[in-house]
């Protein structure tokens, strides 16, 4: 990926470095490792990016240009694609996958066999992440340009979530808007901490009840406000209605589902290249079809 930028008469006596963050959007880390690596270049030669440009001078970056992460290796595997384009890919994540490589689990994960399908020897950047038994959207970025500005945009980014929990619900629809933290003495869990917690604001909607062997439930449509981790397994376990095989924040036993009932169900954002608005959506897998 090539990125090309003409110097124009508001950008002349500012450097380059300046146009580079303000009018492209590099960041300061990421113009760094380029200047490093001497994928800078005005009119054909390296550049000195604190130098003040020219009007009509040609400024070329090389986003190609990334370390090798030796970490992820490439490996076949089933992916099931819901989007792509130039700089972004989507797929959907089945239950009890890994997005990347860990301690736990070094392979076989989706960015193993992302790197297998893109022939890449780059780094794989996943822009958001879902637990391993949570469902659904998840879209990575095909390097780290692309994966910064979708950053800077993060907060305009509108997911949609289905879920199941237990019980019924005596409104259609409400708001969780309660501070989360990690819970004391856990690396894992979360809880709601009034005092010093981090804001955190979930919607939820109703969409439908239903009854099995006797025990109530509902499917909910959840929409985030904010991005804090297992925000909706806390808020639905705070409120008395945790989700359905939620192991960790729920202490019903259920034969409904082998994991917590949780999906991604629709990732919609304005590109930030194209400027386009795009809209991915998962359906729902088999195991959560009742």
């Amino acid at each position: 990926m090539i990125l090309e930028y003409i110097v124009k008469e508001d950008d002349v006596n500012k450097t380059y470095k300046s146009i580079l963050q303000n009018k492209l959007r590099l960041s300061t880390r990421l113009l760094n490792r380029l200047k490093n690596r001497g994928k800078l270049k005005v009119n054909e030669e390296l550049m000195y990016v604190n130098k003040c440009s020219i009007l009509g001078d040609i400024i070329h970056v090389d986003i190609n240009s990334e370390e090798s992460n030796d970490s992820v290796i490439p490996q076949k595997g089933d992916l099931d694609i819901l989007y792509e384009d130039d700089y972004y890919i989507a797929v959907n994540k089945t239950p009890n996958m890994v997005i990347h490589p860990c301690s736990y689990h070094p392979d076989n994960t989706l960015s193993n066999y992302l790197k297998y399908y893109l022939k890449t020897n780059n780094c794989i950047h996943p822009v958001n992440r879902l637990d391993k038994d949570t469902s659904g959207v998840v879209l990575f970025a095909k390097n780290e340009y692309a994966q910064e500005l979708f950053n800077i945009m993060q907060m305009k980014a509108q997911k949609v979530y289905i879920t199941v929990v237990d019980g019924n619900f005596k409104d259609r629809e409400g708001t969780i808007n309660a501070p989360i933290a990690r819970r004391e003495g856990s690396i894992i869990e979360r809880c709601v901490n009034l005092h010093n917690g981090q804001e955190a604001i979930t919607h939820y909607k109703v969409l439908k009840s239903f009854n099995i062997e006797g025990n109530d439930y509902t499917m909910l449509e959840i929409m985030l406000e904010t991005g804090r981790t297992h925000q909706i397994r806390v808020h639905m376990a705070y409120i008395g209605h945790p989700i359905v095989g939620d192991g960790l924040y729920n202490k019903n036993v259920s034969s409904l589902i082998n994991r917590q009932a949780l999906h991604a169900y629709k990732l919609t954002f304005v590109h930030p290249i194209t400027n386009e608005i795009v809209a991915i959506t998962a359906e729902l897998p088999n195991d959560m079809i009742f």
